[in-house]
């Protein structure tokens, strides 16, 4: 962190700021938690102004204030919810809306969505259990809880009302008490996060040392989540579904940094940057986290990403900036807000979408073969996929805005994230402040701070420095400040004044990532760019609800484009900008667009299914049409989006020899369809996927899309670990999910039969071209070995002299390697392939 003091001294005029309606913080960690720990402003300290106010504005008008109205069932959020002492079933639903619900209404100060959530907040406090349980008393699950917490965690910051404090910890001791004989289990134990940091919270009001033995019990009954995001063991449970449960997984990203304040260990705090890592490389998408669709999914560009997913991976890095002080933090948090966040939603935020994918060319009604798939999600729609998201998803955007800026132990402040807004609160010694922050930022450049209080005041303000930032300045009251770093935390401390001014300027500049494939996402600053694509809107349902529908989108131009790429990067890019709109994240009237060189691909199309895309062809890849100027805009400007783009140029693909061990982890240029695949002891492994409503498990595909072989010699070794098939494809193009959406051949070993088989998908057809029998047995390892020449195919097994197989078929002449099972687990190790 860069700290800069300084006594620069102006004459200005005092302004009497007696109207400031500044609230007292909350209380920093007491001993003997970790110190130097950021705390949230009191919600309400922060309102949103510009296009930031636009998104609250439509969530109060959309699908937020016509919640109970959309939702009236008693399981719901109807009157004879059980969290409002009906005879429903509310499980986690009321508590996921009302935690978004009094952020919101407390964030606008809106009177009728206070009194929405007030009715929820006075029976939850009303209605406490003499031992301390509260909830509907036939609940008996610890997870519904949580989200209630921290609704009732925001409102009494809000009011101060005196029933939180001692409802709250009556409640703690209640659950210290009964936890060893009614243990964590499923969605608690991997949600424990959330618990532990309020009963933190608390600790830090009351000072009860139980509360702190209640968070040491909490994370021992937790999984494992420090382990788990350090050693990238997400999969390594089996048939339990909960730690590669991609919301799980973003929720409890928070985890170790919430621990890390009762232990402070490098483990602790360096678990979140290591998880994030481990995900990005092996799920990562473009928008800045990481697929699920609901179980970790790969990289693909047609796999998705859960609504839940996105508000939950910003809640966790919104607690993780305050407890680790890296502007790192700051930068994904801004990058999956501007991004992920509001592509989850329609323009006016009525509708949303269960999952989005990177490349959605377009959304309409159907099976993609996800683990956890509905024909509903990718619909926008007030009911599209499985209900959690609607409930949980009212969250984003108020907790974006009230951990914009944090209070620091040193009396000051910190601004983790930027948007137009006003802050007042408190400083040094309990003096008023007004901060006013003017932009449009991240849709421009600059960013100005005005400073309002009664009496100077010292106190020292942190500022966050974009990584991406292109030689950034601040000028303070016109006077440039020396030392400002890309990347790094900025501190100044000094004697500040009334109408003080402050200008951050942070350029920004075109640039590429690379993506799935070899693929190349674009960004400018913490936005992504999409492919503008024409569309309409097709209704296929009209809800009771006036002005709520369900509709397909579809496209009306062409999106299957790649990128020309020059020496200097992007061929004669531009930035094309406008006037700021109200709502900035409408397509058509984006202020920041950029124009681009491309060629459409013929060969790229719509995928098996006919719902989505293939996934996005192996770069470079050649072109003979004619060079056209393309319009990108921004990622959550559109429904509908192509971020992961092609090359164009000619192609390079591995085609002589590979030799692959997975000694590193999962393997650069293979992407898996269908079910999942991980690394563990040098081996990749087909992941169980119990509880999966999906196809993919029954011919999940690991493919090394950047290689062309012909003839070759090609093994592996293998293992098979459950009943079932598993082998390696060849000659292999199109692959997708689905059991048999591939092209290309497959040489497998069936412990249930007992044979070992050749035979070919074409058309979503599988084909036996010829099989023999084979004395395969589970959990034993088999060196596999293809020789093709031609037409022709020898099959070896453990180095044997003869072919136990041969066949011949002439229908695919090369393509890529790859690994497959079939209703099986199973292991692969030690690739190899020679052409001749």
């Amino acid at each position: 962190m860069k700290r800069i003091i300084t006594s620069i001294c102006f004459v200005v005029s005092c302004l009497s700021v007696h109207t400031l309606r500044a609230q007292n913080l909350t209380e920093f960690n007491k001993a003997p938690l970790k110190q130097q720990v950021y705390v949230q402003l009191p919600i309400g300290s922060i309102k949103a102004k510009g296009w930031l106010l636009k998104q609250l504005e439509q969530q109060r008008d959309g699908a937020t204030g016509m919640a109970e109205v959309l939702y009236p069932e008693k399981d719901n959020l109807g009157k004879n919810s059980d969290w409002l002492g009906g005879d429903g079933n509310g499980w986690e639903r009321v508590p996921y809306y009302v935690k978004g619900l009094v952020a919101l209404a407390y964030t606008l100060d809106d009177p009728i969505l206070k009194a929405k959530a007030q009715k929820y907040i006075d029976w939850t406090l009303n209605n406490q259990q003499a031992n301390g349980l509260f909830g509907p008393p036939k609940m008996k699950d610890w997870w519904p809880r949580m989200p209630m917490m921290y609704a009732l965690q925001s409102y009494y910051e809000a009011t101060n009302d005196k029933r939180v404090i001692p409802f709250l910890s009556k409640y703690f001791k209640y659950e210290l008490a009964n936890l060893d004989a009614d243990p964590l289990k499923e969605w608690g134990k991997a949600r424990a996060g959330d618990n532990m940091e309020i009963a933190i919270w608390l600790y830090n009001k009351t000072g009860d040392q139980d509360l702190l033995k209640l968070v040491e019990k909490l994370k021992q009954q937790a999984y494992p989540w420090i382990d788990i995001y350090s050693n990238n063991k997400f999969y390594f449970f089996g048939d339990d579904f909960q730690p590669k449960h991609m919301v799980n997984v973003a929720q409890a990203l928070k985890f170790p940094v919430v621990y890390a304040q009762l232990q402070d260990l490098p483990s602790n705090l360096e678990a979140l940057s290591k998880g994030i890592a481990h995900i990005m490389h092996d799920h990562g998408q473009p928008e800045g986290l990481g697929s699920g669709t609901e179980f970790l999914a790969g990289t693909s560009s047609t796999e998705g990403v859960e609504t839940c997913t996105v508000v939950e991976w910003m809640q966790s890095l919104e607690t993780a900036a305050k407890v680790i002080h890296d502007a790192k933090i700051g930068d994904q948090l801004e990058k999956v807000a501007f991004n992920a966040l509001p592509a989850q939603f329609s323009r006016d935020f009525k509708n949303h979408s269960y999952y989005t994918l990177p490349n959605q060319v377009q959304s309409i009604h159907g099976e993609h073969g996800f683990n956890q798939d509905y024909a509903t999600g990718i619909v926008s729609s007030p009911y599209s996929g499985y209900g959690c998201c609607r409930y949980n998803m009212h969250m984003g955007w108020p907790y974006f805005v009230k951990s914009s800026v944090v209070a620091t132990p040193e009396k000051g402040l910190a601004v983790i994230t930027y948007g137009p807004m006003e802050i007042e609160t408190v400083v040094a010694e309990n003096k008023k402040i007004k901060i006013t922050e003017e932009t449009n930022y991240p849709f421009e450049e600059q960013i100005r701070l005005k400073v309002e209080l009664a009496a100077s005041t010292s106190f020292p303000l942190t500022l966050r420095i974009p990584a991406w930032s292109v030689k950034p300045g601040i000028r303070l009251n016109g006077a440039t400040l020396e030392g400002v770093k890309a990347g790094e935390m900025f501190t100044i401390d000094r004697e500040w004044k009334n109408q003080d001014q402050l200008e951050l300027n942070f350029p920004m500049e075109i640039t590429t990532r690379t993506q799935v494939n070899n693929s190349l996402s674009v960004e400018r600053g913490p936005i992504v760019y999409a492919l503008e694509i024409k569309a309409v809107n097709k209704v296929t349902k009209t809800h009771p609800v006036a002005g709520f529908t369900d509709y397909e989108i579809h496209p009306e131009s062409a999106w299957n484009y790649g990128l020309m790429i020059d020496k200097n990067g992007l061929s004669k890019a531009s930035v094309v900008k406008s006037e700021m709109p109200e709502n900035p994240f409408i397509a058509a009237n984006a202020p920041v667009k950029i124009k681009v060189r491309a060629k459409k691909i013929p060969s790229w199309g719509l995928g098996y299914n006919k719902v989505s895309a293939f996934d996005v062809p192996f770069s470079p890849i050649a072109s003979a049409e004619k060079q056209e100027e393309v319009i990108l805009v921004p990622y959550g400007s559109e429904n509908i989006r192509l971020s992961c783009f092609p090359v164009i140029g000619e192609a390079k693909k591995v085609n002589k020899t590979l030799v692959e061990n997975f000694d590193q982890g999962m393997a650069s240029n293979w992407v898996f369809y269908g079910g999942g695949w991980f690394w563990k002891d040098g081996q990749m492994n087909a992941a169980s996927n119990a509880g999966s409503g999906g196809y993919g498990i029954k011919g999940s595909k690991y493919v090394a899309n950047g290689t062309d072989f012909k003839d070759f010699v090609y093994q592996a070794d293998l293992k098979i670990n459950t009943a079932g098939d598993a082998g390696l494809m060849f000659r292999v193009s199109n692959p997708a999910i689905g059991a048999d959406a591939y092209q290309g051949y497959y040489v497998g070993l069936d412990q249930i039969n007992r044979t070992v088989m050749f035979g070919k998908a074409s058309g979503q057809k599988w084909t036996v071209i010829s099989s023999g029998k084979y004395p395969v047995e589970m959990n034993k390892t088999y060196t596999l070995k293809i020789v093709a020449k031609a037409n022709k195919f020898d099959v070896f097994i453990n180095g044997s002299v003869q072919p136990v197989l041969s066949a011949t078929d002439n229908q695919y002449q090369s393509g890529s390697i790859g690994l497959r099972t079939y209703n099986a687990l199973a292991s692969f190790d030690s690739v190899k392939i020679n052409t001749f």
